[in-house]
């Protein structure tokens, strides 16, 4: 047996290229803000960069060829020995220098036979929350043709013994150090070690024992979601056409991913906000109390739920919610209400800042919420099912993963 989540090939950018440059924050992040994308486009220039093989969403729908040129760059950057494959068979150890401590992390891949974000499933790989299916086509026009992947997304390992991943920062001294830079636009720092070998395969060997002991729930999907289900919904639509030996050793049957600790100090939980636009503020939250009122709870003064917009400051705290999560009763509401308004649109943000920018335009509403207990999460998945769409973000917006390795999907 091989362990759900292993070692790949895993390309890097060649030596004496600027990380710095090369490496930009998540595509799923500032998708209201198009002028931090616009002033990371300006920071890139016309250098190798990770901004011109990944697609900002916040031009979804707004730049037909967008496609066409990341495949094309793809194709460019391994022909000319820009991205080369450093690692065969291995893993990174990456360091994450935040305002939050040291993140640490292991990339390696996962087999997509073993993940399911269907609500109640048994697979060793489990989403965190529920998957929007409008939202998988548009990704997958992206990865459809596309050479590589460069992944954003996080997964979680319910490792409270910290067997893993910590003890390899003992070993780095044996590790090679493969990329070292501070990180654009408040990011941080970051380091990442090659792990090759004999060291490689002993961390499958820990990973098939852990999975093994894992009662059959063994990662979470912590951040990218929907990108991983888009990976998925591309091996299930190419993989009828393939022999039984080529459904085994497919690249695209593997998605590259960041493994990280649950349970690391540094990996905080913050709150992801709502932002709804072409709103009517007062009739959203008479609406909301009603809602409340229909479902037998009630509200005080308190910081469960805050609705903000030009000169509204209104705190909630709620009650009577029979251990429901506030972001499960607001998110149930608001696609109630948001299906009769359809003129109105919605954006989930990740900080606070962020929300009350975007609030204090004229017809817009922020939604400022709390953050959840991250030591409730495996057990309630497990329990079966998801927790509601947009519950929790690991960290800020300029946290989040930021590109640098890459990896074949195609033969």
């Amino acid at each position: 047996m091989k362990a759900c989540f292993r070692s790949a090939n895993i390309l890097l950018p060649k030596k004496g290229t600027d990380m710095a440059l090369w490496s930009v924050v998540a595509c799923d992040q500032y998708t209201s803000e198009e002028d931090y994308w616009q002033d990371v486009e300006n920071i890139v220039g016309n250098k190798p960069s990770t901004l011109n093989i990944i697609y900002p969403e916040v031009y979804l729908g707004k730049d037909d060829e967008r496609i066409q040129r990341i495949q094309k760059e793809m194709l460019t950057y391994t022909h000319k020995g820009i991205l080369e494959e450093s690692i065969q068979d291995g893993f990174v150890l990456v360091e994450r220098e935040l305002a939050s401590g040291l993140r640490l992390g292991l990339v390696g891949m996962i087999d997509l036979e073993a993940y399911d974000f269907t609500p109640g499933t048994s697979a060793p790989i489990r989403a965190t929350e529920g998957t929007i299916q409008s939202r998988i086509p548009p990704r997958l026009a992206i990865r459809e043709g596309a050479l590589l992947e460069c992944p954003h997304v996080m997964v979680l390992i319910d490792d409270k013994k910290h067997q893993l991943i910590e003890p390899l920062l003992e070993m780095k001294k044996y590790f090679e150090c493969v990329y070292d830079t501070e990180l654009m636009k408040n990011g941080g720092h970051v380091k990442g070690y090659a792990i090759r070998d004999e060291f490689a395969l002993a961390i499958n060997d820990k990973l098939t024992l852990m999975e093994r002991e894992s009662d059959g729930f063994f990662l979470a999907v912590g951040d990218g979601n929907h990108s991983l289900a888009t990976a998925k919904a591309y091996w299930e639509k190419i993989k009828d056409n393939l022999s039984d030996q080529e459904k085994e050793d497919h690249p695209a049957r593997y998605a590259m991913v960041e493994l990280v600790n649950l349970h690391s100090p540094a990996l905080i939980f913050e709150p992801i906000h709502r932002v709804l636009f072409n709103i009517d503020f007062e009739d959203l939250y008479d609406s909301f109390k009603v809602y409340l009122q229909q479902e037998h709870m009630t509200f005080t003064d308190g910081d469960d739920i805050v609705f903000i917009d030009e000169t509204h400051d209104i705190h909630m705290k709620l009650r009577n919610t029979n251990n429901r999560l506030p972001v499960d009763i607001l998110q149930r509401f608001l696609d109630q209400y948001l299906e009769n308004h359809p003129a109105s649109d919605i954006d989930y943000v990740h900080g606070q800042d962020s929300v009350e920018k975007l609030a204090h335009v004229k017809n817009n509403c922020g939604i400022l919420l709390g953050a959840i207990d991250k030591n409730t999460l495996f057990p309630a998945i497990a329990a079966g099912g998801v927790l509601p769409r947009k519950t929790f973000s690991m960290g800020e917006a300029y946290e989040k993963r930021y590109y640098i390795e890459c990896r074949q999907i195609m033969k």
